[in-house]
């Protein structure tokens, strides 16, 4: 061990305070670049300060620390240099309001049909909603259609009114948004899902209809979808878009008697996990043009009616 004297340790002190600081940078730097920088080689345990100038910002760091502070700052500067990512580009809005609307109006349209007494030769009058509700115990057994026909069914006009109202405008947002093929597609997925998952957690007594389902899968989907996009942007507000989703859900999916809020519970949850994995594979290889946005159509189209063509074919 090394002893010094009282005035060899004045020395020292001196000679420390008397060091030179040096700038890290040869330049001046922003405001925010010399905090940023500060804290890092505060962080890297190098002493550092910020002095301002007449042309900016400047750190300096004592002449012993010199060299390690620049490499400190290389290193930080170069691990960083492409962040954050620039934001997602705007998307170019698809002008498809009357494809959707034209959706909702052919889901109307069914609705009174289902209030004629339709009789196929050989069998009494239709009973729509027992041939196609979400019948827990009859899905369990092997009626997988009654999934998809469910969410074409409403018990009155209010419940109709009130899908095609809500409902409308957040498809018409995802339409615009993805496509109307696309859209259509998760949507009508997220309704399946989530009347499949509600009728394998309820009694063999619970029976449901309502396109409900399918639309809190569009607030699913358009909530997840917002956060994967804006992921690298959204800081501390990234579970905001979730977070709206789930006080419509609260506000609209929890309301009246006959809610069933499972079924508006599990359609949210698969359209966030659609709407995701969407939302992924779109920013890599872009939104899909017009003939998979068709195709897309067409698949959802066919099929509701097949589902509907198994359900009238295996009608008493």
């Amino acid at each position: 061990m090394i002893r010094l004297s009282f005035m060899e340790l004045e020395t020292v002190h001196t000679a420390l305070r008397q060091e030179l600081w040096l700038p890290v940078a040869p330049g001046a730097l922003e405001e925010g670049k010399a905090q940023l920088w500060g804290l890092v080689l505060e962080s890297r345990a190098v002493p550092c300060r910020s002095v301002r100038s007449d042309n900016g910002w400047h750190v300096v760091v004592p002449a012993s620390f010199y060299d390690r502070a620049v490499e400190e700052v290389r290193l930080f500067e170069e691990e960083n240099r492409n962040w954050p990512p620039p934001a997602p580009p705007v998307r170019t809005m698809n002008g498809n309001v009357l494809a959707t609307l034209s959706v909702l109006f052919l889901l109307a349209t069914f609705h009174n049909i289902t209030r004629l007494d339709v009789t196929l030769p050989g069998h009494p009058p239709l009973d729509w909603l027992a041939l196609g509700s979400a019948d827990a115990a009859k899905i369990m057994d092997g009626q997988w259609w009654r999934a998809v026909t469910a969410l074409t069914l409403h018990a009155n006009l209010p419940h109709l009114v009130s899908n095609l109202a809500i409902g409308g405008v957040l498809v018409i947002l995802l339409c615009r948004e993805i496509g109307s093929g696309l859209a259509w597609s998760l949507i009508l997925g997220s309704g399946i899902l989530g009347n499949l998952v509600n009728a394998l957690l309820h009694s063999s007594g619970h029976i449901s209809v309502g396109a409900s389902t399918a639309v809190f899968g569009a607030v699913g989907i358009l909530a997840s979808s917002s956060v994967v996009r804006h992921r690298h942007h959204l800081q501390r507000r990234w579970p905001l878009p979730v977070a709206a989703g789930l006080a419509l859900l609260a506000v609209l999916g929890t309301e009246g008697e006959h809610t069933d809020l499972g079924a508006h519970l599990f359609g949210f949850l698969w359209g966030i996990a659609l709407g995701a994995v969407a939302e992924y594979l779109i920013g890599r290889f872009g939104q899909p043009g017009p003939v998979l946005n068709a195709v897309l159509a067409i698949a959802s189209a066919v099929g509701v009616v097949f589902s509907w063509w198994v359900a009238l074919a295996v009608a008493p």
